[in-house]
């Protein structure tokens, strides 16, 4: 049985749950003995990661880089090492870029046997400096999302689902909310997360994430809202919550940018839209016509079910790692 390491800045991150921890009842189905270490902390936390680095017969590095001398010990300690990211952490949070992050993204492509990319776009940047490139998308275990809830009927409920880092793409979004919900009296938004926005131009609902009702929260809503920005940043996001709304079954109204325009197709499971005005136009449309919402809920939630299922995500992933089980040695010594 091979020992498969995953290295994680801890195991309440959204990609640790999402690109580790869901396939490991796979994992070992599949002959492997996967087991998850925190990289971050003081010199303990180090003297450990590389003691089970050691002992591992491959190493996954999910979204982290490290320090020169760090990630030099690392692959001293691999047998095996892979990079597997889902964010452009090459560059800053508003999309500008770093240097240094590059810089730490570069050296740790590099140096790895393989790489695991959560998107077309990041799966670009990385194999500049490394041609060993998988794209692995960011799935769901769908069947999670498969469950009947009521929806209201006083109200038409928005959903938005994120947290309070990512809530920077919702405030951009409230004055395109504000002018549907003129034309829309019985308008809501329902926000998960861990913050709400009272007087925001449109009514809300604030619900509290919590993985065991995230399920029940987006299916009782209507029409599951994406705002983006344009920029590298986003452009490296894998489109999490466009798959959640799907699978739960609702229609997306999407910005048409990033990993989101790639997944949602127009007029089939939802609408993207580039201005303030397709913004109105297309929830408009949605709220008025249940008919619609269901079509492209029903498409949605095919779409996920069969390109973005944990299954068809963990074909990939095996494959990779099996490929880089295969490779000579003396590959890790670069």
């Amino acid at each position: 049985m091979s020992k498969l390491l995953i290295l994680s800045k801890g195991e309440d991150s959204s990609s640790t749950r999402y690109r580790a921890l869901q396939f490991f009842p796979r994992w070992h189905a599949a002959g492997f003995e996967p087991m998850h270490v925190t990289a971050s902390g003081g010199p303990g936390a180090v003297a450990n990661m590389l003691r089970a680095a050691r002992r591992a017969d491959i190493v996954i590095v999910l979204r982290k880089t490290f320090p020169r001398l760090l990630l030099w010990l690392l692959r001293r300690a691999a047998k095996k090492l892979v990079f597997d990211f889902d964010d452009a952490i090459f560059c800053n949070t508003d999309g500008s870029p770093s240097a240094t992050r590059m810089a730490r993204f570069a050296a740790m492509a590099r140096c790895c046997d393989h790489i695991c990319a959560g998107n077309a776009f990041l799966a670009q940047r990385a194999a500049r400096f490394n041609p060993a490139v998988t794209i692995v998308p960011t799935a769901l275990e769908t069947t999670k999302y498969q469950v009947t809830a009521a929806k209201p009927t006083e109200t038409i409920d928005l959903v938005w689902i994120g947290s309070s880092s990512t809530k920077k793409y919702l405030v951009d979004a409230l004055p395109w909310l504000a002018a549907a919900a003129k034309t829309i009296p019985n308008l809501r938004l329902k926000i998960i997360a861990d913050f709400d926005l009272p007087g925001c131009g449109i009514p809300t609902v604030a619900v509290p994430w919590q993985a065991e009702s995230e399920a029940q929260e987006l299916a009782s809503a209507h029409i599951g809202i994406a705002p983006m920005r344009d920029d590298d940043w986003s452009r490296g996001k894998c489109a999490l919550k466009v798959l959640q709304y799907m699978a739960a079954g609702l229609p997306v109204v999407s910005s048409d940018c990033g990993a989101n325009a790639e997944i949602v197709r127009e007029g089939e499971t939802g609408f993207l839209v580039a201005s303030p005005r397709e913004w109105a136009e297309r929830i408009a449309l949605l709220a008025n016509d249940q008919a619609l919402r269901q079509r492209l809920g029903h498409a949605g939630r095919q779409r996920a079910e069969t390109g973005y299922s944990i299954e068809s995500a963990f074909d990939r992933l095996r494959t990779a790692i099996n490929g880089c089980l295969e490779l000579p040695q003396e590959r890790q010594r670069r």
